[in-house]
């Protein structure tokens, strides 16, 4: 069972984005900023904080940050990869290392330390000596998966459905204790031995069948672990949903003509770009090249996360001139002029309707 988990780890492993770089003992990993990138969008790709980020690199207030430099990006999920991958019985002691220091990397204690290795209260520990570290440290580390909060969630009904407990739930997520929580935000969650050895056999099955139906598949379709677990389909599913999340987070913020989106304030392209810019798609700024950008839709072909365009001037110029994010249902999500904020509307409505453009997928 070890070896199992073992494989699983290193699978999981290979699916850690290309820009990032896995340092266990910091809990960060390293993260080079590209072209269109914010700390929000650094933050909410990551599951952090903007302020956590600055900690963690010294930045000020109002720092920018600039292409190409390395951010330090404080997470647990990946931590925690690490350790699962390197998990040994065994560890050897390197220069500067303390039994203390030992202990906490490993999840376990000075006590258990000395125990399982027959060392006396105050003998010391040498460079290059092979130390046992004790099996319990390893099942200490938890295992977690993300669930997206519903409309009629409650974290007692959640707490239920996981078989843990709402102080639970709390303590890793970091709520307090009076904390609401919010539709489209993701939870950690404890994941039972159960459904890990459940996901764990399933992968290790589909693993089988691919290797004795399709002995040649990785010659001759550059087939990556990658392919494995997330089709490109549903990786493009999960950037609408994420996008749909945060835009509807920003239902009611002003509009104002040429904002930007500092102070929450946006214009309808603005509203589009900041949304796109934090699942990590960069789109041009008005809504006249939005346009132009991407795949052209058909209306009744529609997904969302699609861009829906209109020409709202008076004299109807047959020019587009406004922009929004599809939603579903025949709704769109966008920065009104008329409304003076964001709002959600029917594709329905007689004037958009009468209105309509086109629309275009950047995805």
């Amino acid at each position: 069972m070890k070896n199992l988990y073992a494989i699983l780890s290193i699978l999981l492993l290979a699916t850690v984005h290309a820009n990032a770089s896995i340092h266990a003992g910091n809990n960060t990993i390293n993260y080079t900023v590209k072209s269109g990138d914010t700390l929000s969008g650094i933050a909410y790709r990551y599951h952090t904080t903007v302020s956590k980020l600055r900690s963690a690199n010294k930045l000020d207030k109002n720092q920018p940050i600039k292409i190409g430099k390395t951010l330090k990006v404080p997470t647990k999920y990946y931590t925690s990869t690490v350790k699962s991958v390197n998990k040994s019985e065994k560890y050897v002691i390197k220069s500067g290392d303390t039994l203390s220091g030992i202990a906490y990397r490993h999840k376990t204690t000075v006590a258990k330390l000395r125990k399982a290795n027959g060392l006396k209260k105050n003998e010391p520990i040498k460079i290059g000596k092979v130390l046992k570290l004790s099996e319990k440290s390893y099942a200490s580390t938890p295992q977690v998966s993300k669930y997206m909060i519903k409309k009629g969630d409650t974290l007692s009904g959640i707490a239920y459905r996981y078989k843990t407990t709402v102080a639970n739930l709390r303590k890793i997520n970091s709520l307090q204790k009076n904390q609401a929580i919010k539709i489209g935000k993701f939870l950690k969650v404890p994941q039972s031995k159960k459904a890990s050895n459940q996901k764990l056999m399933a992968s290790l099955s589909k693993l089988d069948t691919i290797a004795v139906e399709k002995p040649q598949v990785k010659k001759e379709k550059g087939f990556s672990f990658s392919d494995i677990f997330v089709s490109k389909s549903e990786k493009d599913k999960e950037k609408s949903r994420r996008m749909i999340s945060l835009a509807k987070t920003k239902l009611g913020k002003k509009y104002v003509w040429g904002a930007s989106g500092n102070k929450n304030t946006y214009d309808c392209s603005s509203f589009t770009k900041y949304v796109y810019k934090n699942i990590g798609i960069s789109i041009p700024r008005t809504s006249l090249h939005q346009s132009k950008f991407g795949k052209e839709v058909k209306r009744n072909e529609l997904k969302k996360g699609d861009l829906v365009f209109f020409d709202t001037s008076k004299k109807r110029k047959g020019y587009v001139n406004h922009v929004g994010i599809y939603l579903g249902d025949n709704k769109f999500i966008h920065a009104s002029s008329a409304k003076k904020k964001v709002v959600i509307t029917s594709l329905d409505k007689r004037f958009y309707s009468n209105r309509y453009k086109g629309a275009r997928r950047p995805l």
